[in-house]
């Protein structure tokens, strides 16, 4: 495609308006680009986290084993992560105010279409394409924020924003299960894809692209943060060869992290896909308290992702180091759950609550990494990168907890868990003392 006709480039910038105008209206764009992506990106976990939450419930509907649903998760995993880093280099070269709509409206189609069929091969076909289209929500979010708030305030304001995983989610456990007792499985389809189209239509009445398509200066000129940018960021688009090769594979930092988000995000959605399946079959729970385990892992994660992202900005930009000391009780939480006595669903609730107060912050801290160690023009291709390897690892855990609980019993597949978290523990060690100012070893020599 050729990005420079295309309807998606990103906005032209106009001439600057007087000073008075952008003391005025730049804190309310700020504003207006936070709330919108955070609504945005939270209505795209409806349509996207819905299928954990039924997957006994079709399972047992239309009689599919559990190594059938792990495919469909599986495939769905590495689709969104192929997705994440095709869709966000895309999105570098794009105006998120069209590319985020145009991707809420593919993947309610995807959510439309999978509710209407009963195939086992076009729910697997379905279920992989939406991966793919969900991959169209970070990197426009990532662009956007990395565009109209600074360094010194990423941790801060990624982490606020962030929490649109925990409502979003959180919203899904409970909208999917609720709607599915009321109306059966397939309005946990249904109902997310009607809420993502109008969210669409709300984000492109509200969405804007860079200050400067708007006549306001670059955020670095507006909040004189010029002494710690991590590449030296100009507001020039970058080419595709730029991205790929220069801000991405080259940049051994990224590769670290992104090595190390394997492993948090098995730790991250073992619980998600699999722990309302988990409650059901071991401790017996209902249908309605496996969409609240759902909502716990969500909900716990709000005020420690804010806190964690504001000490990250504290302590320099060291979210690696933050992220160590985050997955620490996420390893001792699994071991908790696979020596939890029966019959105390109250404590595998608690623990599920949390997993997911400390599995948030480093979720969310290695995708700010994507930017402290790339460029802001480069934030949806960097993030895409790390995110690939985040989803790989949920491909794995998708089809392999599963398959080790169907085999082997539902100890064995928490052990596996546990094992991860431990591996991602060590490869974070290894990013104990790197901040933003690293990021400037990496700085392309033609930048």
């Amino acid at each position: 495609m050729n990005w420079k006709s295309s309807w998606l480039k990103p906005a032209a910038h106009i001439d600057r308006l007087s000073d008075e105008q952008v003391k005025r209206l730049y804190p309310i764009m700020r504003w207006q680009i936070l709330e919108s992506t955070f609504i945005g990106y939270a209505t795209f976990y409806l349509v996207r986290n819905n299928l954990p939450v039924v997957s006994m419930e079709i399972g047992q509907a239309l009689h599919y084993s559990k190594g059938q649903i792990g495919d469909m998760l599986a495939l769905t995993a590495i689709s969104y992560g192929i997705g994440k880093f095709v869709m966000g280099a895309w999105s570098d070269q794009s105006n998120p105010r069209y590319f985020m709509p145009l991707g809420l409206l593919l993947t309610a189609l995807c959510n439309f279409a999978f509710g209407a069929v009963s195939s086992y091969p076009m729910h697997l076909a379905l279920w992989t394409l939406n991966g793919l289209v969900q991959g169209m929500g970070w990197a426009p979010c990532g662009r956007s924020l990395g565009h109209w708030y600074s360094i010194r305030e990423r941790g801060t304001i990624f982490a606020f924003w962030n929490i649109a995983h925990n409502v979003g989610g959180g919203l899904t456990g409970l909208i999917v299960a609720y709607s599915t007792v009321w109306l059966g499985w397939r309005s946990a389809f249904y109902v997310p894809g009607i809420l993502a189209i109008l969210c669409a239509i709300y984000l492109l009445l509200r969405l804007r692209d860079t200050p400067q398509s708007v006549g306001l200066p670059p955020i670095e000129e507006y909040r004189n943060d010029y002494s710690v940018a991590a590449n030296g960021d100009s507001e020039e688009e970058l080419g595709t060869r730029q991205l790929m090769v220069d801000y991405i594979l080259k940049n051994r930092y990224l590769w670290l992290f992104a090595a190390a988000n394997f492993f948090v995000y098995i730790a991250r959605y073992s619980m998600l896909d699999w722990g309302p399946t988990y409650l059901k079959e071991v401790r017996h729970a209902s249908l309605g308290e496996g969409g609240i385990s759902t909502a716990m892992l969500e909900f716990s994660g709000i005020f420690s992702t804010i806190l964690m992202g504001w000490l990250s900005d504290k302590v320099g930009g060291r979210r690696g180091m933050v992220s160590l000391l985050c997955m620490i009780p996420v390893f001792l939480s699994f071991v908790g759950i696979i020596y939890t006595p029966d019959h105390m669903l109250w404590l595998d609730m608690t623990l599920f609550g949390v997993i997911g107060f400390f599995i948030y912050p480093p979720v969310m801290l290695l995708g700010v990494t994507a930017l402290d160690f790339s460029s802001k023009k480069a934030v949806g291709t960097a993030a895409g990168f790390v995110g690939l390897f985040g989803y790989l690892g949920r491909t794995i855990e998708g089809k392999g907890i599963g398959t080790l609980a169907e085999r082997y019993g539902w100890n064995t597949a928490l052990s596996a868990i546990v094992i991860s978290t431990f591996l991602g523990i060590v490869l974070l060690s290894l990013t104990w003392k790197l901040t933003p100012r690293n990021a400037r070893i990496v700085e392309p020599r033609n930048a």
